[in-house]
């Protein structure tokens, strides 16, 4: 039996690392997948078709999360399409690190708008198809960071950080409608964009948490599949950090 059989999931910031590790997951487990993109065109022609070949039904949309009134576009194209979209999972977001005396108010301004605002964009444009089926799952991706702060980071923790108070005050929402609201807090996990920093700094990265490694895709994916599947139907509110131990 597979836990997501014949549900529609949106996902956005799907071509690649931690998002593409989702959707093929979710795809595994016989969940519909529409899915975003930025810029990777041949990314998501290539996942796209890698989903369909898992059986189920496909869909990339190239938009922009940040964009409000893209957001609103791109949920009412997904209904048309699938009919449903049963569980959200904004994935989507970016870093631009330096220490708050060097961040510019643009590179400030840009991490809230596109983690952050990206959140509210989307989930207010699935609650209402949400609230008529009288069910959803919504799954935001915050980050440790998010949880304990870090240096160099400023505008990336507060974005993380505000992600876990407005899906608490979903959940406060929308609970009475069977629409659930949780958080998935990912640790040091190993993607293409961990593979940009040097074999010493990723050693000691593995050496301070306490399963002595980094997490995969997979690992987040499988975290997922939990919160959208009906194994998880009386949790909501909930920030869980797959971490390997990492905020113990």
């Amino acid at each position: 039996m597979k836990l997501l059989e014949n549900k529609t999931a949106l996902i956005t910031g799907a071509s690649r690392g931690i998002g593409k590790g989702i959707a093929i997951e979710f795809a595994r487990q016989g969940s519909n997948v529409a899915f975003t993109y930025s810029s990777s065109v041949d990314a998501a022609i290539a996942l796209e078709k890698e989903l369909s070949d898992l059986g189920v039904k496909a869909k990339g949309y190239q938009s922009n999360a940040a964009d409000f009134d893209a957001a609103q576009e791109l949920a009412a194209d997904v209904m048309k399409e699938f009919g449903t979209i049963d569980i959200l999972i904004n994935n989507a977001g970016i870093t631009k690190d330096n220490l708050l005396m060097r961040i510019s108010e643009d590179d400030f301004d840009k991490v809230i708008e596109v983690n952050l605002k990206s959140v509210f964009n989307l989930t207010k444009a699935v609650i209402r198809p949400m609230m008529k089926q009288r069910s959803g799952s919504i799954i935001n991706m915050s980050s440790v960071v998010g949880l304990k702060g870090n240096a160099g980071q400023a505008n990336y923790a507060a974005s993380k950080a505000g992600i876990i108070g407005f899906s608490k005050s979903v959940a406060l929402e929308l609970g009475s409608r069977n629409i659930r609201s949780n958080v998935i807090a990912p640790g040091f996990i190993e993607t293409e964009m961990t593979d940009k920093l040097d074999e010493e700094t990723v050693k000691g990265w593995r050496a301070s948490i306490p399963l002595k490694r980094g997490g995969s895709p997979e690992d987040i994916a499988n975290a997922c599949v939990f919160l959208a599947s009906d194994m998880s139907s009386y949790i909501t509110g909930q920030t869980l950090s797959v971490d390997g131990g990492m905020l113990t």
